[in-house]
């Protein structure tokens, strides 16, 4: 049976929504191109006609990860009275770190996309320059800055996640968060005397 146009794209669509959960929850090599289209409630054999390969669709899911979890941060950023707060308390969240498969492409996805192909690698980094260049429009942080916050939350929740003791990791959710927004207030100090 022929699959309409307008089908056709929104089965690929929900491919590649179904993919960007599934593969921060398994990483890229822990799920099958198989697995990944029974949990899209699709045949594997409509894969093929929609992707050229299991890279292609990463790089795609990578993406629209990005573009959804960068949406939500700002959202969270600028409906705040401190965005900088804001993203920092949201993005070294308990309920952040419990959500791997809703959460952050980097924190979830990072050590894969290191060894992944070119165009992985360049979803990876246009998604990380939209993340920057959020905390600069929304924080008023330099872009280095931005930089050594982003890098800062993304290793505490890494290591948040990598953790079994739960005192620890949320130690260390609370300990990256203190320092970031204690930083952020002795250069605003500094700034103003």
């Amino acid at each position: 049976m022929k699959v309409s146009r307008e089908q056709a794209a929104k089965n690929r669509a929900h491919v590649v929504e179904v993919a960007g959960t599934e593969f921060r929850r398994h990483g890229f090599d822990g799920i099958g191109v198989a697995d990944l289209m029974q949990a899209a409630g699709l045949t594997h054999g409509g894969f093929y006609n929609n992707f050229a390969s299991k890279d292609a669709l990463a790089a795609e899911a990578v993406t629209r990860v990005f573009a959804e979890t960068t949406d939500r941060l700002r959202q969270h950023a600028f409906a705040a009275a401190d965005p900088y707060a804001a993203i920092v308390r949201f993005y070294l969240s308990p309920e952040h770190r419990d959500s791997v498969e809703a959460g952050c492409a980097i924190a979830a996805l990072a050590q894969d996309a290191a060894r992944g192909s070119t165009a992985l690698r360049a979803a990876f980094e246009a998604g990380i320059a939209a993340y920057l260049e959020l905390i600069v429009t929304a924080t008023g942080l330099t872009r280095p800055e931005a930089m050594a916050a982003y890098a800062t939350m993304v290793g505490a929740l890494t290591l948040s996640r990598t953790v079994t003791d739960p005192a620890l990791s949320a130690g260390i959710l609370a300990a990256a968060a203190d320092s970031l927004l204690a930083g952020k207030e002795s250069s605003a100090a500094a700034l103003h005397s």
